[in-house]
C-alpha cells in the first residue's frame, strides 16, 4: 500500500483524521505530523527521517493562504522539499490542499515548492491526488545535487555537487545569512577532515534583487564527492553551482521564502 505524509500547518485534528479516512477509502495509507514552526530548531528533519523510513509516495501538506504567508513556515517547507527530493528525486511529488477559493498562487510559492500541485476541497480532489501518488516518480534530471540537513548541535548544513560529470570546483552564497564553515568529501555525510583547494570566502554576488556572500574551492567534485557548508540562519534564496577561475560557470538561484 502506497502511503501519503500529511503535514498539517495548523493542529486541526478533525481536518486532518477527514483527509486520512478519505484516502484510506482510496487504497492509501496515511501518516503524518503536526507542523512545527521552529526552523531554527532544524524541526522539519524529523518529518523527513519518517518520511523516508516510510517510503512515503506523496508529501500532502494541509494550508491556508494566511499559514503560509509566514516567511518561517515557507523557509522550513522548502528546506524539506529540498531534502525529499534528494532522497526521491526531484520528481518526488507535493501537493497542497486548500480549504477553499482563497489559495495561494503556485507561482508565489518558494523556488523548491514550485512544482507542487494545489487542490481545493471545496472541489473533487480525491482521485488527482491518488493519481499522483500512483505515479512513480520519473528519473532525476538536474545538473546538479543539492541536499540539507543538520540538527540543533551541528548546525544547518547544505551540501551540493553535480548530478552527473564533473565540476572543476563549486561555490555557495546565501541572501540573508552567512555561511561560517565549509569542506569537501565523499557525498552523504560531513567528513572528518577536508583538504580545500584555493578557497574562497566573503565573495559578493549579485543575482536580480538579492545580494549574496558566497564562499568557493576549486576542488573537483564528481557525483560521489559534495562541497558542504555550514549557513547561520535562514537564507532568503540561495545560489550555487560550478565554481571555475577564469571560465562563466552557470550558477542556479533557489528563492527559499
Amino acid at each position: 500500500m502506497k502511503t501519503v505524509w500529511i503535514s498539517s500547518l495548523a493542529k486541526d485534528e478533525a481536518r486532518v483524521k477527514n483527509v486520512m479516512a478519505q484516502l484510506r477509502q482510496y487504497g492509501l495509507g496515511a501518516n503524518g505530523h503536526f507542523w512545527t514552526d521552529a526552523p531554527e530548531k532544524l524541526a522539519w528533519l524529523a518529518a523527513r527521517d519518517e518520511m523516508v523510513k516510510l517510503d512515503v509516495a506523496l508529501w500532502l501538506v494541509l494550508v491556508t493562504k494566511e499559514q503560509l504567508d509566514a516567511p518561517s513556515v515557507r523557509y522550513g517547507l522548502s528546506l524539506l522539499a529540498i531534502a525529499m527530493h534528494a532522497a526521491k528525486g526531484d520528481g518526488f511529488p507535493i501537493v497542497f490542499l486548500a480549504p477553499g477559493k482563497d489559495a495561494p498562487g503556485v507561482d508565489s510559492l518558494p523556488t523548491p515548492l514550485r512544482n507542487a500541485a494545489l487542490l481545493q476541497e471545496s472541489a473533487p480532489w480525491q482521485a488527482k491526488l491518488v493519481a499522483r501518488a500512483s505515479v512513480p516518480p520519473p528519473p532525476s534530471a538536474g545538473e546538479y545535487r543539492l541536499d540539507v540537513y543538520g540538527n540543533a548541535q551541528i548546525g544547518q548544513w547544505f551540501e551540493l555537487g553535480p548530478a552527473r560529470g564533473g565540476w572543476t570546483g563549486a561555490m555557495f552564497g546565501v541572501s540573508g545569512a552567512e555561511i561560517d564553515f565549509h569542506a569537501v568529501g565523499p557525498k552523504g555525510r560531513l567528513p572528518e577532515k577536508t583538504v580545500l583547494n584555493y578557497a574562497q570566502k566573503g565573495l559578493k554576488l549579485a543575482a536580480g534583487d538579492r545580494e549574496y556572500a558566497a564562499w568557493a574551492v576549486q576542488n573537483a567534485l564528481d557525483p560521489a564527492t559534495s562541497y558542504f557548508l555550514r549557513v547561520r540562519g535562514h537564507p532568503d534564496a540561495v545560489l550555487f553551482g560550478e565554481h571555475a577561475a577564469g571560465e562563466n560557470a552557470e550558477l542556479f538561484v533557489l528563492k527559499l521564502k
